[in-house]
């Protein structure tokens, strides 16, 4: 038997909700009177069941009891409460339709459109040793309904069924949730139904009752979903538990080292956060986890206000460029591309303090208001440099607490910890127009300069070769078409995304400026003229290294033999799209 069909002319369009009336109906207190406050200084009108009505009433909150809704009394032990249709045709209402909006009015029936319910404890009762009387009178019934009935109305209707959501959603209590956003609580809800239903049904069937069968699987999946609509203003320090992406267990993850295992991770991924919007302000956005991911997704905010689409994109690509290398290393982002990367200089009293000034040092004008990346632990040392520059986020594997407590001190600057063993994922993905993409990260796994074929001029000393290789390293997290300047294990000069390598070549050796003279030099990919090698030459760099293949290879290695500079083939490229 199929459901009523609609012709979509008669959907009004409808995305973000305001909260005007919300059902709170929780067997799990925590949090609920709080959020209760939020709901009800935004002047949300609160329905409640129970004991949680009487809790909200005692806080002193005004509170509309169910029974007064319904006009019926809870009955047979509590039993029967909310499986009334003054509940579930509020509930199930769709506003889109004009009809379903004026029957509304014709019964006389207000509709919700925020709906909190957590249900009672089967797994726990299980757990405890309960007569099997007791656990039965814990299979919720009403509990599921209203929860389905919710998020099968997502379209009008937010469903909330983790208290770790309540603060997130106390932020938006003025505003309510977009479409996207509700969809993505709408999706939890149905798992978390779904497993509750498996709890039960294993121990109906005499098996052992796996507290992890009933858990929400998307832990706090929606969990920050509700950051989108409110103000980009957030409290000095999150707690973990709201800025922090759920961690499935890494034995249930695919295997992402595959295009196959990393598509089956993207069917599983949930929603950490709803953004405020996307790369502009017109386009809406998430960020979702895959299972088992520990990368930028589930670093921990220790501060600040919540990441934006951008600072998501520059915070990975910053990490990206600063994890190439084992040493202590800083990358500073700007647009997805290095304004400097740099590795500590020898014998550094403070190895990333290092590491992040002579990053800075290859484009402070660019540097401000950028991304800031490092492999290693932020000292005090860094923190002191990192204070005096305006700088959206900065992401490392931890904080010294000194370092935390003076960064601290800067209202708009956003700090992320890495999750313990970060790492990407062994496959990536793009999203092409019909369907995706999907490759082998670019990695330096076997990474050789011993590989590499000298092509032009002499054997260079030790450290001009030390130079090549970072240069090589670095050029990779530039966009293409890249050209890099380095000099000392630092980028001097950085030239990206240009249609042409003569204007990256350009670009790289003006943003240097005298810094190009003695410098070493990579490019992504080969010089398809020598027109832009000359560029190089004519700034002063001494050694090229570039991964060759041109019909014109020739002529690009007669400019290098007659200017006397040692170039290199790598015979792979580092093309960054």
């Amino acid at each position: 038997m199929s459901g009523p069909q609609h012709d979509p002319s008669l959907y009004r369009e409808r995305d973000a909700v305001p909260f005007r009336r919300a059902l709170l109906s929780v067997s799990d207190k925590t949090g609920i009177v709080e959020l209760g406050c939020a709901l009800a200084d935004a002047g949300v009108e609160l329905v409640s069941t129970g004991s949680t009505a009487r809790m909200l009433a005692d806080a002193g909150l005004a509170v509309t009891e169910v029974a007064e809704v319904t006009g019926f009394q809870e009955a047979l032990d509590g039993r029967v409460k909310t499986l009334h249709p003054a509940i579930h045709a509020g509930l199930l209402a769709d506003l889109r339709l004009e009809h379903h909006e004026a029957q509304l009015a014709e019964l006389g029936i207000a509709p919700f459109e925020l709906v909190v319910v957590n249900l009672y404890p089967f797994v726990e009762t299980v757990r405890s040793g309960a007569a099997d009387a007791d656990v039965v009178e814990q299979i919720d019934i009403g509990g599921p309904a209203m929860v389905r009935a919710s998020a099968k109305n997502h379209a009008n209707v937010a469903i909330v069924t983790d208290p770790r959501i309540y603060p997130l959603i106390a932020k938006a209590a003025a505003t309510g949730l977009s479409l996207m956003q509700r969809r993505a609580l709408a999706r939890d809800a149905f798992a978390h139904t779904a497993a509750y239903d498996r709890a039960v049904a294993r121990w109906f069937a005499g098996e052992p009752v796996d507290e992890a069968a009933a858990a929400q699987p998307a832990a706090a999946a929606a969990g920050d979903a509700a950051a989108a609509p409110v103000e980009e203003a957030a409290p000095a320090a999150a707690s973990p538990a709201a800025t922090r992406a759920p961690e499935p267990a890494e034995a249930s993850a695919p295997d992402t080292s595959s295009a196959t295992g990393l598509l089956q991770a993207v069917g599983r991924a949930t929603l950490v956060a709803g953004l405020r919007y996307g790369e502009n302000s017109h386009q809406q956005a998430g960020i979702f986890a895959l299972p088992g991911g520990r990368g930028i997704t589930q670093a921990e905010l220790l501060h600040g206000k919540p990441m934006s689409f951008n600072n998501y994109v520059d915070a990975d690509a910053a990490l990206r460029a600063a994890f190439d290398f084992t040493e202590p290393a800083a990358a500073i982002i700007k647009h997805a591309n290095p304004c400097g990367i740099a590795i500590a200089a020898p014998r550094a009293d403070d190895p990333i303090a290092s590491a992040h000034e002579r990053a800075h040092a290859c484009d402070p004008v660019s540097a401000f208001g950028g991304v800031i990346a490092a492999n290693r632990p932020v000292t005090r040392a860094m923190a002191e440099t990192v204070k005096d520059i305006f700088t959206e986020v900065v992401v490392a594997p931890d904080f010294e607490p000194e370092a935390l407590e003076l960064l601290t001190q800067k209202k708009n600057i956003r700090l992320l910890r890495l999750p313990e063993g970060y790492a990407r994922e062994g496959s990536e993905l793009r999203q092409v127009s019909g369907g995706v993409l999907v490759q082998q990260p670019d990695t330096f796994e076997g990474f050789s300069s011993h590989t590499w074929r000298r092509v032009s001029g002499p054997h260079v000393p030790d450290a001009v070769l030390t130079d090549l290789e970072f240069a090589w390293r670095a050029v990779r997290s530039v966009k293409s078409n890249a050209i890099l300047l380095a000099s000392g294990g630092a980028s001097v000069g950085v030239g990206m995304g240009q249609v042409n390598r003569v204007d990256s070549c350009r670009l790289a050796v003006t943003r240097a400026g005298e810094r190009a003279a003695g410098s070493v030099a990579a490019s992504d990919a080969f010089f398809p003229f020598a027109d832009g090698l000359q560029i190089l030459l004519d700034a002063g760099v001494t050694a090229v290294v570039q991964p060759g293949g041109s019909v014109r290879d020739e002529e690009v290695i007669a400019a290098a033999n007659a200017a006397g500079i040692t170039m290199y083939f790598t015979g792979e490229r580092h093309f960054a799209h």
